[in-house]
């Protein structure tokens, strides 16, 4: 039966009490369950639940329960509410008897009793639906008054309920605001995580899929004047390699405007964002879903739009990393082929051949053997100065070579756990023993050659089956041909010393022997005294060789925290002391922690003073460990506060060039940030070749010429003669270091000029004729080897 109008003789005790307790509560499930005890006081031996509509779900939704009842559903479908659908179509207080409801019509209910009544009071807002308030009988049915009241309580209360469903909703949309950007930042920390473009597509795409919850996402880049699906996540009907031409569906329109999409199916629901860096496109992200209850909206273009900010700037970093290191690559290519074509001795050459290459490929080992006489012979291994052919390894080596060079073609062989990859029987087997004694799993080997016959042969060896690329193998044919050209060379200069000497010499002494003989005693007395001169006479001798300036003192400031550069306080050429700020790092973290462990260490000494003064001892010690252990917090964290703050260590120059731009930039802990020079003194490193350093010590005078300054001679003494040479050309250097003072600090790091050392006094013969000797004496040694 429907019972008309709301009773005014509730008392207003009452009312004021459930209000006060609804404006305690500010969550809309805990003045639910207030207003469901305030009710259920009304109604002796019943059950109150209170419900909320949510008309989007086109559902009730379960907010309290009180009594002896459950409901196991927190969500109750309008189309299955059975007797509660009552109140949605009359808006009004309803009771009904238990003999007048079948089962059906509150099977919504977990009964473990039987009740008299089912009565229904509706929580209206401005004839807006709200809730409801179901009341159990188990006993008498409620009666008329009772209702009344129940009513005005829930006129009171819809307010309260109105008011608690906005804050969740506020709070709910700021939630999910600083969750998505919580998302966003995650995703441009893990997107900017890795430089590597093959590890960053598949991540771009994972990440997607999860952030939006699409059944696939799909990543076009651009190749030449086309979009080409180059990474996917899902399936969707597309295929890898697959391109679309500008204007050419959502992909290929998003891509000529520039501009994101959205496009709703009956079906399928897709949204596409431009990958943009400096307004040139780099590619395309198109995601999509499936269903016609899981379409996207606008909310998920703006979020995929921001993600794809990130994504180009990920994809920008990661073009540039691939292209500094082609021209890496092509400049130590160069830097090699230098190297191998730089001398004219053999085993130099030899050695250069199998060990500059590993700058560029990564092999575990590479081998080279000559033809000689018909027969190959391993004449050089990467990473063994003294060969011994008679090993075990050698011998297996350079039987396998002398196979592949009977083949007359390149040889390339991998094995992925038990497959070997040669299509020949014989092969496999060959491979497969060599594999397993020498613990490798691939093997490239070309022949070297020219028109003028074959040298030799060229191998690389690894561990790793996948270790030559198609990059690899361009260089290593690059390479073979430079080392065929160097050891074509070198093999022709090793017969030309036998006819460049020995011939001028036998024509020299035929004319000699045919000058008259007083005529020959005058030559052979004038090189008599020559020779006593060259002798007998000494004469001040210096070791020159090209000068360059350096600082005395580098120092690399790095980042201590991984962090975001707040401020630069120098620029590149600023003077700094020790202690001079640098730049300032994102400190807001840090303060944060320093503030929170100050509170603490502020409530630790509270709470020791509070013991004191009640005489306390026990508790009074046991918070003065805490005040102890919370100094020491503030202490650390204010000590790594102060390490936001970047100085330096020593007096000198900023060399670091457009130190502001770093303004903005994030920084890993251990990452430089910027050089420091000391200018107080300088060192300056003077080149000595090799055949010259024994003669140099340390406390040897020293003069250098700069060709800054062509007028001014700087002099100082050789501090430390560099332990350790290095090879440029063809020559092979050491290092005289001279330290010389800088108070000026006109001498500059970079500077180049000559430097002269004083070794002493020598013979004269000896300072003019030391170095052909020397160099006599080498291509003897190289030719007899005695």
């Amino acid at each position: 039966m429907e019972i008309p109008g709301v009773s005014d003789r509730v008392t207003a005790s009452r009312l004021v009490r459930l209000c006060g307790l609804l404006l305690k509560q500010l969550e809309s499930a805990a003045r639910a369950r207030v207003l469901a005890t305030e009710v259920e006081a009304l109604f002796p031996d019943s059950a109150v639940v209170v419900y909320m509509a949510d008309e989007a779900a086109q559902a009730w939704q379960v907010k309290a329960t009180v009594g002896g009842l459950t409901i196991s559903r927190g969500a109750i479908a309008y189309e299955a509410a059975g007797s509660l659908g009552a109140v949605l179509e009359e808006h009004a207080v309803m009771q009904f008897a238990a003999g007048d409801l079948a089962r059906e019509e509150f099977a919504h209910l977990d009964l473990r009793r039987s009740f008299s009544a089912l009565s229904y009071v509706p929580i209206l807002l401005n004839d807006r639906l709200l809730g409801c308030i179901e009341i159990v009988s188990f006993g008498e049915a409620a009666t008329e008054e009772a209702l009344d009241e129940a009513a005005e309580m829930a006129e009171h209360a819809a307010v309260a309920l109105d008011a608690a469903l906005r804050y969740e909703a506020e709070r709910g949309a700021g939630l999910a605001s600083v969750l998505r950007l919580t998302q966003l930042y995650d995703i441009e920390r893990v997107f900017n995580a890795t430089l590597e473009m093959r590890e960053l597509l598949p991540i771009i795409c994972s990440k997607v899929q999860d952030l939006m919850g699409a059944d696939a996402v799909n990543l076009w880049l651009v190749d030449q004047s086309d979009l080409l699906l180059t990474e996917q996540v899902g399936e969707e009907g597309t295929a890898l390699g697959e391109r679309r031409a500008d204007g050419e569906g959502v992909v290929g329109g998003v891509g000529e405007t520039g501009e994101e999409a959205l496009v709703q199916e009956d079906e399928r629901s897709v949204i596409a964002a431009p990958l943009l860096h400096a307004e040139a496109l780099t590619g395309v992200l198109e995601v999509v879903q499936f269903g016609a209850q899981r379409q996207f909206t606008e909310d998920h273009l703006f979020t995929l739009t921001q993600v794809a900010g990130s994504a180009a700037q990920a994809l920008h970093n990661s073009s540039l990393l691939q292209a500094e290191r082609k021209i890496e690559v092509l400049r130590t290519l160069v830097g090699v082929g230098q190297e191998i074509t730089s001398t004219l001795n053999l085993q130099r050459v030899l050695e250069a051949i199998v060990n500059q290459p590993q700058l560029v490929i990564p092999y575990e080992r590479a081998a080279i053997a000559l033809e000689q006489r018909g027969r190959i012979a391993v004449r050089a291994i990467s990473g063994v100065t003294k060969l011994d052919t008679s090993t075990a390894e050698v011998q297996a080596l350079n039987g396998l070579l002398s196979w592949v060079a009977g083949l007359g073609t390149e040889v390339y062989v991998t094995q992925r756990e038990e497959e070997i990859s040669d299509a020949r029987p014989e092969t496999r087997e060959k491979f497969r023993r060599y594999f397993e004694t020498s613990g490798m799993r691939s093997f490239y080997a070309l022949p070297l050659g020219d028109d003028e016959g074959r040298l030799g042969i060229l191998s690389f060896e690894s561990p790793d089956a996948e270790f030559l690329g198609a990059l690899h193998l361009e260089i290593i044919k690059i390479l073979s041909s430079q080392a065929t050209l160097a050891l074509r060379n070198a093999s022709l200069y090793k017969e030309v010393p036998f006819i460049g000497i020995l011939e001028p010499l036998i024509e020299k002494r035929r004319r000699f022997m045919a000058i008259e003989r007083r005529r020959r005693g005058l030559l052979l007395g004038s090189v008599a005294m020559v020779a006593l001169a060259l002798v007998l006479v000494p004469l001040p001798m210096r070791v020159s060789g090209q000068a360059q300036v350096s600082p005395s003192q580098t120092q690399y400031v790095h980042a201590e925290e991984d962090s975001v550069v707040q401020r630069a306080f120098v620029r590149e050429g600023d003077r700094v002391e020790p202690g001079t700020p640098l730049f300032q790092m994102a400190d807001w973290g840090q303060r944060a922690t320093l503030a929170g462990a100050q509170a603490k260490y502020e409530t630790a000494m509270a709470q020791r003073n509070r013991s004191l003064t009640d005489n306390d001892a026990t508790a009074a010690g046991q918070h003065e460990v805490e005040v102890e252990y919370a100094r020491g917090e503030v202490t650390r964290l204010n000590d790594r506060l102060e390490r936001t703050t970047l100085r330096s260590e020593i007096a000198g120059v900023v060399a670091t060039p457009h130190v502001e731009d770093l303004v903005g930039k994030k920084l890993s802990n251990g990452d430089p940030v910027v050089e420091l020079v000391s200018t107080a003194s300088v060192v300056v490193d003077v080149a000595v070749l090799e055949r010259d350093v024994a003669l140099v010590r340390p406390g040897a005078e020293a003069v250098v010429k700069l060709e800054s300054f062509p007028t001014v001679t700087f002099r100082g003494r050789v501090d430390v003669v560099s332990p350790s040479g290095t090879t440029v050309g063809d020559k092979h250097l050491f290092f005289a270091r001279v330290e010389l003072p800088n108070a000026d600090g006109r001498l500059r790091p970079g500077m180049q000029g000559t430097g002269k050392v004083r070794v002493g006094l020598r013979p004269l013969g000896y300072v003019l004729f030391r170095d052909p000797a020397l160099w006599v004496w080498s291509t003897l040694w190289n030719w007899f080897a005695w």
